[in-house]
């Protein structure tokens, strides 16, 4: 079977899941062993971005990789005329299915089998988070794509059935297949290197870790509140470090620090390289996650596998992912977070619980499954897609 690989949409830095998703997903494919061929569609000056080391795959360069000329006319072409060159191009792509990562298909309209990675519709129950525009948009190509669809793959069964409830997809075409983790989120007994990133980054003292873009959906300023009720009501010494892309909310959450006066207990450390985020995990009190709306939540599994307790959300694929490993609790409610935090920062035993359940419950989130699994909807798709 010929494969495709659908990274024309691929910006390094900036797609946070959704490329740990792929990254991951292409080096665990080609581990394989299967008698498929393979061709990652992308921007020439992405190439470098992935390692291909089995003869079975190659590149196919399709060059809309924004900003660039040819994305710039791509989009005035299609706004203006109704045409898109890249359809044009993906009509030369030899392959049997194409395998669309990124929740759309790019471009709508293609004939070959596809299969679609669909990562959540937060648009459908936040729609007071997108501009005017970005909101028309997502309304429109997030179904349209997922309508068109082979089949679609879905990292929990939280989005299908949003798909199902929302869309209208059939239950047939949806499969859930879990997301796995890097083997590098593990727990670290290099000293050394623990030591290290903790000089780096001045831990001196204990600490609260969250790792998300600072999208409002994230819900940093909940947090925050929270964070005031810890050290006024729990007299929490502790510190909070967040990082990740700095993206639409990020002034605004700079501001709240200072209103809150928390300058002094939390630090905001950016997009931080991967190669330290499991030294972090591993160093961290207690990793938080009060995140509104998530169609998985990756760092709720790379924290459990390098055996760092988790406190997160009781919304959407949250509950799923962290099964009993997790403290949970209501994002809409700073008192309960605050709550649910302190028992777990002031309580050796329950962390120790926590751990445990949780390194055991990341053994479930395993890659080279989440790739044999996606194989097989390969298979269906393309026998599904022949005449």
């Amino acid at each position: 079977m010929r494969i495709a690989l659908n990274a024309v949409g691929f910006a390094p830095g900036r797609m946070g899941g959704m490329e740990t998703y792929f990254r991951n997903l292409l080096f665990n494919l080609q581990r394989l062993e299967g008698g498929d061929s393979y061709s990652v569609l992308c921007d020439e000056r992405h190439a470098g971005e992935f390692d291909l080391t089995n003869s079975a795959f190659g590149f196919r360069y399709l060059n809309y990789a924004r900003p660039s000329a040819r994305w710039l006319l791509r989009g005035l072409l299609r706004n203006l005329l109704g045409l898109d060159p890249l359809s044009l191009e993906m009509r030369g792509v030899a392959a049997d299915l194409i395998h669309h990562p990124f929740t759309v298909l790019t471009p709508l309209g293609m004939r070959i089998p596809s299969v679609l990675t669909f990562w959540d519709m937060q648009h459908e129950f936040f729609p007071e988070f997108f501009p005017p525009l970005e909101l028309r948009k997502r309304r429109r190509i997030y179904r349209m794509s997922a309508e068109q669809a082979t089949r679609i793959i879905v990292s929990s069964a939280f989005t299908g059935e949003c798909l199902m409830e929302r869309y209208g997809i059939d239950r047939r075409r949806i499969e859930v297949i879990h997301t796995g983790f890097g083997g590098e989120y593990r727990v670290i007994d290099d000293r050394e290197a623990l030591e290290r990133v903790r000089a780096r980054y001045a831990l001196e003292r204990p600490f609260l870790f969250y790792p998300a873009a600072t999208w409002p959906h994230k819900n940093h300023k909940t947090l925050l509140a929270a964070l005031r009720i810890l050290r006024e009501e729990y007299r929490f010494d502790g510190e909070l470090l967040l990082s990740g892309i700095a993206m639409g909310a990020h002034g605004d959450i700079l501001a709240e620090i200072e209103r809150l006066g928390l300058a002094g207990s939390v630090r905001v450390l950016g997009y931080l390289p991967s190669g330290e985020l499991p030294c972090i995990f591993n160093l961290a009190r207690v990793m938080v996650f009060p995140s509104l709306f998530e169609g998985f939540g990756i760092p709720l599994v790379e924290a459990m596998a390098c055996g760092c307790p988790v406190a997160c959300s009781n919304v959407t694929s949250l509950p799923e992912v962290a099964g009993d490993a997790g403290a949970l609790f209501d994002p809409h409610c700073a008192e309960e977070m605050a709550e649910r935090i302190w028992q777990l920062w002031s309580d050796d035993e329950l962390r120790a619980t926590l751990r445990r359940r949780g390194l055991e419950r990341a053994r479930l989130f395993d890659w080279q499954e989440t790739a044999r699994k996606t194989v097989a909807v390969y298979r269906t798709a393309a026998a599904e897609g022949q005449p």
